[in-house]
C-alpha cells in the first residue's frame, strides 16, 4: 500500500509519501492552482500506484463531498472538487479530505502532544488560524468538516475585518497573513509570517508588536474556547508558534486573566513538538485510517 499526504494552504502545497522522509513543496503562484498540485502530486507518486491519498485544507470545506473553498486561493473560493481531480489522477486511489486542523489534532493525538489525554485542543498558527477538537479520545470533524474552527471565534478588544466579511475574529488578527499586513502598514518591509517571526527575534519593534497582538488575541480565545469544551490541554503549531517570549508570554498571562473558572486552573498552553510536518502528517493518518489500515 502506498499513502501519499497532500497539504494545501495559502502560502503553497506540500506533499509526501508516507514512511518516506522527503516532502516536496511548491509556493503559490499565479495561474492554475490545480495545474501545480498536480504536477506536484505526479512528481510525488514517481510512477508508483497511490492506494490513498489524505488531503488537509484550509477551510471551508465540505469533507462529505471531498470540495474546498480556501479563502486564499482566489480560483477555488467558489468551491472546487478536489477529491474528484485526485481520483481521476489516481484512479486506484481512496481519496479522504479533512480541514488543516482536524489533521493537526490527528497527528498530535497519534505522536504529538495530545498522546497521553483524552480531551484536547490543537491549534494551527501560519497563515490563518485552525484547529481541531479532540473529546473523549476522538477527534470532531463536525457536520460539514469544519469543527474547530477556532480562527472565526470573535476576540474580545478587536474589530478587524476578517476574510470571511467578519468583524473581530481571531484570524483577523493572530492568522499569519494578518499579522503581517498590520505590520506593513506601519512601516515593516517583510512579506510573510516567518519573516514576521525572524524580525521580531531580532528586536524589530513593530513585528514585536505584531505578534504581542497576536498572542494576546490567541489566549483570549483559547480561554473562552477551553472553558466551552472542558479542557486542561491545548496545543499550538505552526508558523507563529514559534515566534517565542513575543507571542508566548501575552497569550500566558491572558490565560491567566481570564481562564478563572475552578475546573481551568491547570489548564496547560504549549508549543507543538511536530514543528511545520503536523498537518502533513495527520493527512497521511487520514489516508490511512481511511482504508483501515491504522488508527
Amino acid at each position: 500500500m502506498t499513502v501519499l499526504a497532500f497539504e494545501i494552504n495559502g502560502s503553497g502545497f506540500a506533499a509526501g509519501l508516507v514512511g518516506a522522509e522527503d516532502i516536496q513543496r511548491l509556493p503559490a503562484a499565479a495561474g492554475d492552482p490545480w495545474a501545480r498540485c498536480r504536477e506536484l502530486l505526479l512528481e510525488v507518486a514517481g510512477g508508483i500506484e497511490i492506494t490513498a491519498v489524505g488531503i488537509a485544507c484550509q477551510g471551508p470545506i465540505d469533507m462529505g463531498a471531498g470540495i474546498i473553498a480556501p479563502a486564499d486561493i482566489r480560483e477555488w473560493r467558489a468551491g472546487f472538487d478536489v477529491a474528484a481531480a485526485v481520483r481521476d489522477l489516481f484512479p486506484a486511489a481512496s481519496v479522504h479530505v479533512a480541514l488543516d486542523g482536524v489533521c493537526l489534532a490527528l497527528a498530535e493525538r497519534n505522536f504529538g502532544g495530545t498522546n497521553d489525554t483524552v480531551d484536547a485542543l490543537s491549534i494551527n498558527v501560519s497563515d490563518r488560524v485552525s484547529g481541531g477538537i479532540m473529546t473523549g479520545g476522538l477527534i470532531v470533524a463536525g457536520r460539514t468538516g469544519n469543527a474547530g474552527h477556532i480562527g472565526h471565534v470573535l476576540v474580545p478588544g478587536f474589530d478587524e475585518t476578517c476574510v470571511c466579511g467578519g468583524h473581530g475574529c481571531l484570524d483577523a488578527v493572530a492568522g499569519g497573513r494578518s499579522a503581517v499586513n498590520w505590520a506593513r502598514e506601519r512601516g515593516w518591509s517583510g512579506e510573510s509570517g516567518q519573516a514576521l517571526v525572524e524580525a521580531a527575534r531580532l528586536g524589530e519593534p513593530i513585528p514585536i508588536a505584531a505578534l504581542g497582538r497576536a498572542g494576546t488575541a490567541l489566549g483570549r480565545a483559547i480561554a473562552s474556547v477551553a472553558a466551552l469544551l472542558d479542557i486542561d490541554l491545548v496545543i499550538v503549531g505552526g508558523t507563529l508558534a514559534q515566534a517565542g517570549p513575543e507571542l508566548w508570554k501575552p497569550l500566558g498571562a491572558e490565560i491567566s486573566a481570564h481562564a478563572r473558572m475552578a475546573f481551568l486552573p491547570g489548564l496547560r498552553v504549549v508549543p507543538s513538538g511536530l514543528a511545520e510536518l503536523g498537518v502533513l502528517a495527520g493527512a497521511g493518518l487520514l489516508a490511512m485510517m481511511g482504508t483501515g489500515q491504522t488508527e
